[in-house]
């Protein structure tokens, strides 16, 4: 990362004058400041800090802390009443939704104005046109007035258009929130890669979106910078903030460390089944999962000495499922063909949720360690993993399967399938936590 610094935040505020009565204003301006007629509202108040090249720094706070206003002005859509903002290179933003796009004018119009407000000529538009389009991947209602897109349609469009501006900054607020899980993994992919050369301001609820994509974090109350500093340690401190007033409002008291020792633990079964799984499953909190299709289309790279020709979960009698329980066993089976002679094929899978980050996956290395399967071009081969499905929380997820020949450490990848099995947990009784493993046992016993 450079010492260059690309935003600078010094003593940044911002006042509201809030009038009780529209006749206010009128007595406001006739009294000539000799009198007040409204409260003030501070949004911010004496906000710093310095983002430099090619760092992201997450911006979290709860409602009303003040979030979307500092990105206004830093992106000068909104003059700050005291301190300075400074921003060297170009900017784009992505702010609260539908911002910056004429609800009038068709989706390509919009493309063509909102790239050129980012500083693109006409010629320039027109060769990032066809990029730009199949990015947001919207179809025919390119050509409809964007008054008539969805909540997702109008974010796809406008993450488009950011992102082939050639921005040095680019500002996210919130957006990603509402798109479909396969448009956020791509996004996600695309702010990874802009992470390497630009920079990054992210702000979200979401404190797993900041850790998985920001180094740093800045944390705002109230309109005040509450903590700043690694994004780890700040989230953290957020969240336990957080539940610090959830346990006020609930009248309950902070939770202590025991006193004694707890008895030696139990031997546990190899397969554990988990005591509350047959209540779960004929309840509303069944964690019911929905598994589409093997995208053969998925976005892939490799030598492409092998590709991956099917990928699906299916059931202990080998049938493929459309639908899973969190807790039950399965098995992902992937099927590859060999486009060329591979030694020593490597097969295996990562699953992500919807910010990208990943949950759990395995491979074939060492099962097959000292007892390779070389196959030679033409030949098919699968590999299968058996395990039990996770508890997941409600959302969306996805599977990514990589084919490579060599060993863990010194590899050449053939084929990467990105987002090649897709799945949406519906109901679940997981509430915090990316997932749910089995209990092997739960008590709530009076000791004395």
């Amino acid at each position: 990362m450079s010492v260059e610094p690309m935003i600078c935040v010094e003593g940044l505020s911002k006042c509201y004058q809030v009038y009780a009565h529209p006749q206010d204003r009128l007595k406001q301006t006739l009294w000539r400041g000799r009198r007040t007629f409204y409260r003030e509202f501070w949004a911010l108040r004496d906000v710093s800090f310095t983002v430099h090249r090619g760092e992201t720094v997450g911006i979290i706070g709860r409602n009303g802390s003040g979030k979307s206003t500092l990105l206004q002005m830093i992106c000068s859509t909104l003059t700050p009443t005291t301190g300075d903002i400074a921003v060297f290179g170009r900017v784009a933003a992505l702010l609260e939704l539908g911002a910056g796009f004429n609800p009038e004018f068709s989706g390509l119009d919009n493309v063509r104005m909102n790239a050129t407000l980012l500083g693109l000529t006409p010629a320039e538009i027109d060769a990032r046109l066809p990029d730009i389009l199949a990015f947001a991947d919207i179809g025919e209602f390119i050509d409809q007035p964007v008054k008539t897109y969805s909540s997702g349609m109008f974010v796809r469009l406008a993450f488009a258009v950011i992102a082939h501006v050639d921005a040095d900054i680019l500002i996210i607020d919130e957006a990603l929130a509402v798109g479909d899980g396969f448009f956020t993994q791509k996004c996600m992919r695309f702010l990874r890669q802009f992470r390497e050369t630009g920079t990054l301001l992210f702000v979200s609820h979401d404190t797993s979106a900041v850790l998985n994509l920001c180094a740093r974090a800045v944390w705002l109350d109230h309109g005040s910078v509450r903590q700043q500093g690694v994004a780890k340690e700040v989230c953290e401190a957020y969240l336990a903030d957080i539940s610090d007033q959830q346990r006020r409002e609930l009248g309950v008291g902070s939770v202590s460390s025991p006193t004694t020792e707890p008895a030696a633990a139990e031997r546990r079964p190899t397969r554990v089944l988990d005591q509350r799984l047959s209540y779960l499953n004929h309840s509303r909190f069944r964690n019911d999962i929905e598994i589409f299709n093997f995208s053969p289309d998925a976005i892939a790279h490799g030598a492409g000495g092998a590709r991956v020709i099917d990928v699906a979960l299916r059931d202990a009698h080998g049938n493929r499922l459309a639908w899973a329980v969190g807790g039950s066993d399965v098995e992902l089976v992937v099927q590859v063909e060999a486009m060329t002679a591979v030694a020593r094929p490597i097969v295996g899978f990562f699953v992500k949720d919807r910010l990208g980050q990943l949950l759990f996956g395995d491979n074939t290395f060492l099962t097959r360690a000292h007892d390779p399967l070389p196959v030679t071009a033409g030949d098919h081969f699968e590999a299968r993993f058996a395990f039990a499905l996770p508890i997941l929380p409600p959302g969306e997820y996805s599977v990514d399967i990589g084919v490579a020949e060599g060993s863990q450490s010194d590899h050449i990848h053939h084929h990467w399938a990105h987002d090649a099995l897709l799945f949406r947990a519906h109901t679940s009784s997981v509430t915090t936590g990316l997932i749910g493993i089995p209990m092997a046992r739960i008590a709530l016993e009076r000791i004395g």
